[in-house]
């Protein structure tokens, strides 16, 4: 038997070398990389076996064809009863396709994939579980549902061969892996959740999805700094990659798409952590909005859009005089090398001295946003606590601030306007160059263009 290599992979970006070294050359990190053992036979036997049996069938093996020969039709979905996670993948589950859930321990990532998978009697589905006994399983679906479950069949094993095994004899329509990190295969001799053996079972995973057809949907944990525990690879080697966030504190959790080739990265969605399981949050307005701030300095309301869905976001603000010498900037839920700029254009253009002055933003609902539309709303909360004066409860705003000082024009402006319309708001701004080509009349909110961030200031504090 030949004797095993050594290789050497980066756990932050995948970059692989035949020796350790310090600082990785393809990320910059230093001391992530991590010694595997590379098999001359590496990979499920199973797995081989499945592929080698679909390239058997196969007349004359893979040919060449031109691009224009190739017919493009749309990817079958399997509905997954679940209109958030529906949006999250791209409009379902598609087939041969290995998803790949991860979130931080105890956020609730097996609930969230058993009560998806007691809502398909439809489907045959094996739900392999490597951390919980079976009777734990049983009494978590007796408390997130009361409906028949003769449809999903439960395995508590760690092998991935004997996971094959299984799989060949039931022939179900979906496979569920909880977690990745418990599996292991015999061709690897490292312990279960090390590189390579995560690195191996979900290869040899992904060989089965797309040789039989089968969607796999993987659960992954997060490590300390925030990724997925093992080598970047393992989000490589998937289709979709979906994490799950939240406070285990607070009742709700953000599904949010990282990679996904079969749809948009831009989605999420929200749900609610409740006793019976997570309930869907439909309108995340209503949740992201508390509307008891009335006489309150520091927050403003932005109209914002992840995906293709409007919301409208509270930012709250909080400006005090720096105790020490160098002043704190810190922001929750917001890009803080952003909020620098914001700060420096608040100064710099409009004339207020920060420079002195800690500053703390937040998002609330625990909300991470990534539009550029809430510029606005965040320089009127600083603004609004610098000088101690509420913002009326009927103002809303979006637009993008340059660093001259001018309001940029947004996406989809109709959709934010009519979204603040529908929650009761009053007063809307926008950047000037979207007012042009709104319908006359089909709004009943007031709605004040503006062109540069003074024009903004001076209508909500006079």
């Amino acid at each position: 038997m030949a004797k095993d290599k050594i290789a050497y992979v980066c756990d932050n970006c995948g970059q692989e070398s035949a020796k350790w070294i310090g600082k990785c050359p393809s990320c910059g990190q230093w001391n992530t990389f991590k010694e595997i053992r590379v098999s001359n036979d590496t990979g499920s036997q199973a797995a081989k076996s499945a592929a080698q049996h679909v390239r058997n069938t196969l007349s004359g093996g893979p040919r060449v064809h031109k691009l224009s020969e190739i017919a493009a039709k749309g990817e079958p979905r399997i509905d997954l009863k679940d209109s958030e996670l529906n949006r999250v993948l791209g409009g379902g589950l598609v087939p041969g396709s290995i998803v790949l859930l991860g979130g931080e321990p105890g956020i609730g990532k097996s609930t969230l994939s058993l009560q998806t998978v007691l809502r398909l009697p439809h489907l045959r589905i094996l739900y392999v579980s490597g951390e919980e006994s079976e009777q734990q399983l049983k009494m978590r679906s007796e408390r997130i549902t009361h409906d028949s479950d003769d449809h999903v069949l439960v395995l508590c094993e760690n092998s991935l061969e004997a996971i094959f095994s299984h799989i060949k004899e039931v022939q179900p329509d979906l496979v569920v892996v909880d977690s990745i990190q418990t599996i292991s295969t015999e061709d690897v001799e490292s312990s279960a959740g090390s590189v390579s053996q995560v690195r191996e079972c979900a290869a040899a995973l992904l060989r089965f999805s797309k040789s039989s057809g089968i969607p796999v949907i993987l659960i992954g944990h997060i490590n300390k700094e925030g990724s997925i525990a093992g080598p970047k690879i393992l989000e490589h080697i998937v289709d979709t990659v979906i994490q799950f966030e939240g406070d285990q504190h607070y009742m709700y959790r953000i599904l949010r798409s990282i990679k996904n080739r079969f749809g948009s990265t831009s989605e999420l969605g929200i749900y609610e952590m409740r006793q019976d399981g997570l309930r869907q949050v439909s309108n995340p307005s209503e949740l992201l909005l508390t509307r008891e701030h009335e006489g309150l300095s520091g927050i403003a309301i932005s109209s914002a859009i992840e995906g293709v869905r409007p919301f409208l976001v509270e930012t709250q603000a909080l400006v005090s005089t720096a105790a020490y010498g160098t002043p704190q900037r810190a922001a929750t839920g917001f890009d803080q090398r952003r909020l620098n700029m914001l700060l420096a254009v608040l100064e710099k253009r409009v004339g207020f001295k920060l420079i002195q002055k800690d500053v703390f933003l937040n998002i609330a609902g625990g909300l991470r946003v990534t539009d550029m539309a809430m510029d606005l709303s965040i320089i009127a909360a600083v603004l609004s606590s610098n000088v101690d004066t509420p913002i009326d409860n009927g103002w809303c705003m979006c637009g993008e601030v340059g660093l001259s000082g001018e309001v940029r024009p947004v996406n989809r402006i109709e959709q934010r306007i009519a979204e603040a319309e529908k929650l009761g708001f009053s007063d809307i701004i926008i950047p000037k160059y979207n007012s042009k080509g709104l319908p006359q009349g089909k709004y009943h909110i007031g709605i004040h263009p503006v062109r540069k961030v003074e024009e903004a200031l001076r209508l909500l504090f006079g």
